[in-house]
């Protein structure tokens, strides 16, 4: 995806790397093997439930040294420190243009969320930030949080390779907010709560439809896709369904255990953002108001 270089002024970015976990605002249980590592990493790439309870809870989660890896001092140089973090403001920059005019268009107050990097581990509203989380979103304090080794980890481990892949990534942690803007996300938890049985199911329709405000990002610059960046994204969307990660991780696929959805399902709900380049079509709650 051919994107402009990121507007300094146009985003909001926090850099945590080589802080301890401090973060430096700037402006706007048991013992795992790696190899379960990296697939809990990869399920918990986006935010459904919480994180932490894939690791045994944020809590008990065991501190992970600081890379030497060291932040910027404002967005310009946090954004330069690799082409991962050039990659993730590039995005960054893009959707907000998309979707800010979107919410005004809608007289919806439209609030932009900050790019958080660390590396390893750092802190969010949400508790511990570590990098067997992978990218997540925090509705406590709007962040995209982001360690981008991930991304070598996506092109090594799961096969999910090429620059969309990585943008898709951003473009659904950024679908997150847009729900927390909308109160999707409030409500989906209050009926969490009320029924506790239907959590999951619930979470599932809640990440689908990130992926579809993913694709409807792709579809209304669609000017900006290079060829190879459709099928670049729907890879990396069937990576990480829930029944693709349980298989890969040695377990039998049990729709009970599903919070993101299948492979089907979220290259189902991607495609349809990028088909219909409509905000309207990603409504996977519709049923449930019948």
């Amino acid at each position: 995806m051919r994107l402009d270089d990121f507007d300094p002024d146009a985003i909001k970015v926090e850099d945590q790397r080589g802080s301890g976990g401090r973060g430096f605002p700037m402006g706007r249980g048991g013992q795992m093997g790696c190899g379960t590592l990296v697939i809990v990493m990869i399920a918990s790439m986006v935010l459904g439930v919480d994180p932490g309870q894939l690791i045994g809870g944020l809590e008990q989660a065991q501190p992970q040294e600081q890379s030497g890896v060291v932040g910027g001092t404002d967005e310009t140089t946090s954004c330069r420190i690799d082409a991962g973090s050039k990659q993730s403001c590039d995005a960054l920059t893009s959707l907000n243009k998309t979707w800010q005019p979107l919410f005004a268009a809608a007289n919806i107050r439209f609030i932009d969320p900050k790019l958080v990097f660390y590396s390893q581990n750092g802190n969010s509203g949400c508790g511990a930030a570590q990098s067997a989380m992978g990218p997540f979103y925090c509705p406590e304090d709007g962040g995209i949080y982001l360690d981008t080794d991930f991304f070598s980890q996506m092109d090594r481990e799961l096969g999910a390779s090429g620059p969309f892949a990585r943008d898709y990534v951003i473009a659904h942690e950024y679908g997150h907010h847009l729900q927390k803007l909308l109160g999707m996300s409030d409500q989906v938890r209050s009926l969490q709560a009320q029924n506790p049985r239907r959590a999951n199911e619930l979470s599932v329709r809640l990440e689908l439809q990130a992926d579809c405000y993913a694709g409807v990002w792709a579809a209304k610059n669609k000017d900006r896709l290079e060829p190879g960046d459709m099928e670049s994204g729907l890879n990396a969307a069937h990576a990480i369904g829930d029944d693709t990660l349980m298989q890969n991780a040695g377990r039998r696929a049990s729709p009970e255990a599903f919070t993101h959805g299948t492979s089907e399902q979220r290259t189902q709900w991607l495609r349809r953002g990028m088909e219909t380049g409509n905000e309207d079509s990603c409504d996977t709650f519709s049923d449930l108001r019948r």
